[in-house]
């Protein structure tokens, strides 16, 4: 009996040490879990700005996680990132893009954001009026989107859009566009061709009648020419309808626009009797109808005037200076008001 004292001392210090041992874990456990909660809901490390976060098209996490470590905005250990992803179960379903970083926002609502796909959206804006070459340009300049047309010509952009039988002056709505990184000019041109189609068909259909216009293509025309002529919106439907009236009675349009585009770079800028004169398919002083194909871009409202023209009897008008026209039914009163405006 005597022998099984040091026997029983031994086990009361295994037991102690594998309690402390025990103690031990569960109070690293339990620090693990707090700073993991800490983790989980603190905001990131912003510092004194917002941030944007990149993620490439076929990163993994361990990618993802590293992208947030090179830019400081965590310390953590890959093992939380990884933990809370499981826990909310996006491990397998963050989506590439970019992501704004706000003051104060946690990594749960970050990998959150990046489970939605709730990436950051640019804006790309056509111009009412542009034409086709200016539309390039801009396209060209912008910093975000990727560049895919640059060394096309406009025959070979028309192609990629599926639609080589036509001329790319004036198909492209002008509106703003939200794309996000990673997208292309040509996927732009896509979206605003398929536009332009379905609001020029609804206008087609939805026309006033009668009209002298013989399809949507001609509306097309005729509104790009007014999108060039209207200085004032409040004057667009009048625009359109001393336009309509003419092709109408088969008077000649006689819209300046049009002569210049047909001038191409031969224009600088001034427009003389001797540009009036020279034939072009685009002079519309020395040709009856409509030309060939739009001059610009046409805007939502310069098809809409098109389709709805103002009522009246006007067949001339003339700039008043100030954005405004002036309207004539006869050509002795625009001669009037020519001398009125235009040679005081």
């Amino acid at each position: 009996m005597r022998r099984a004292r040091p026997v029983s001392a031994l086990r009361k210090l295994l037991r102690l040490l594998l309690l402390l041992a025990v103690l031990a874990a569960v109070a690293a456990g339990a620090w693990l879990w707090a700073d993991y909660q800490r983790f989980a809901d603190q905001p990131l490390d912003l510092g004194d700005r917002e941030r944007v976060l990149e993620v490439k098209l076929g990163s993994s996490f361990n990618q993802i996680v590293n992208r947030l470590r090179q830019q400081r905005l965590s310390r953590a250990p890959r093992l939380y990132w990884r933990a809370l992803a499981h826990q909310m179960g996006v491990l397998d379903g963050l989506r590439a893009g970019e992501y704004a970083i706000a003051q104060g926002m946690t990594a749960r609502v970050l990998l959150e954001r990046m489970a939605r796909g709730l990436v950051i959206q640019h804006r790309f804006t056509i111009v009412e009026g542009w034409r086709f070459a200016e539309l390039r340009a801009a396209l060209a300049r912008d910093p975000v989107l990727e560049h895919r047309i640059d060394t096309l010509s406009d025959a070979e952009i028309m192609e990629r859009l599926g639609h080589i039988e036509l001329n790319p002056e004036g198909r492209f709505l002008p509106e703003t566009y939200a794309f996000v990184r990673g997208q292309d000019d040509l996927a732009i041109l896509g979206r605003s061709f398929l536009a332009m189609q379905k609001l020029l068909a609804a206008e087609w259909s939805g026309r006033a009648l009668p009209s002298p216009l013989r399809s949507p293509e001609q509306m097309l025309v005729l509104a790009s020419i007014v999108e060039k002529e209207t200085g004032r919106p409040a004057d667009r439907e009048h625009i359109a309808g001393v336009f309509l009236r003419r092709l109408k009675i088969g008077m000649r349009l006689q819209t300046d626009p049009s002569v210049i585009y047909g001038l191409g770079s031969a224009f600088n800028g001034n427009l003389t009797r001797l540009h009036l004169g020279a034939d072009t398919p685009y002079n519309t002083y020395t040709r009856v109808g409509l030309p060939p194909t739009p001059i610009a871009l046409p805007g939502r409202a310069a098809l809409h005037a098109v389709a709805h023209p103002a009522a009246g009897d006007a067949l001339y008008f003339v700039a008043r200076g100030d954005g405004s026209s002036e309207f004539s039914a006869t050509l002795e009163a625009h001669n009037a008001a020519v001398r009125k405006y235009q040679l005081r």
